[in-house]
């Protein structure tokens, strides 16, 4: 009982430290994008690196632990880089005056290297802690196999998914700029007639 009362408290601690970090993110990234929205698009990759450090476990054959969690907590402020990146670029060629559709292809293959050798050497690094057998080195093994494989499949998924995800909101932006200055032309457009 009172181990089970442990763990309840240590994931409790765990839910809203992770509330916390994605807070924290979405913050920092809230404020040199000068954007609430753009800083979505780099979190929306945080799920899926989530999904990547489940589907190592399975893979590895390790159950979900604690220090699991913990993995995927730190995993969570690792997987954001190469979203940034990414963003940060398209940003810097619309600066430039660059087309949208442009800004963005030329960002997935110039930021491609970066980011795949990035996550690679990451994967690298950990990869002698998850395929070691010694017994000391058990207790950390769940916490390299979240932040491995999560780094992985969040990098596959980044290199099609940002660049999608930023398409779809300069859409919606411009559907409701469109909108509100329709809306304000009929608005204009009646009060005229009333005056």
């Amino acid at each position: 009982e009172g181990e089970a009362k442990e763990q309840r408290e240590s994931l409790g601690s765990l839910y809203s430290g992770a509330i916390f970090v994605i807070f924290a993110i979405y913050a920092m990234m809230a404020i040199p994008f000068k954007s609430y929205l753009q800083p979505l698009i780099v979190m929306s990759v945080i799920p899926f690196g989530l999904v990547g450090a489940l589907l190592g476990h399975l893979l590895m054959g390790i159950n979900l632990s604690i220090l699991s969690i913990f993995g995927m907590l730190a995993l969570t402020g690792v997987v954001v880089n190469d979203s940034l990146v990414l963003v940060h670029y398209v940003n810097s060629r619309r600066k430039e005056n660059m087309m949208l559709d442009d800004a963005v292809r030329t960002a997935g293959i110039a930021r491609f290297r970066p980011i795949i050798l990035t996550s690679l050497t990451t994967f690298a690094g950990l990869s002698p802690l998850i395929l070691e057998k010694s017994t000391q080195a058990q207790f950390l093994i769940p916490m390299a196999v979240s932040l491995g494989f999560g780094i992985l499949f969040a990098t596959c998924i980044t290199l099609i998914l940002i660049p999608i995800n930023y398409l779809i909101l300069e859409d919606i932006k411009r559907v409701i700029k469109t909108y509100f200055n329709e809306l304000h032309r009929l608005l204009l457009k009646v009060k005229g007639k009333v005056t």
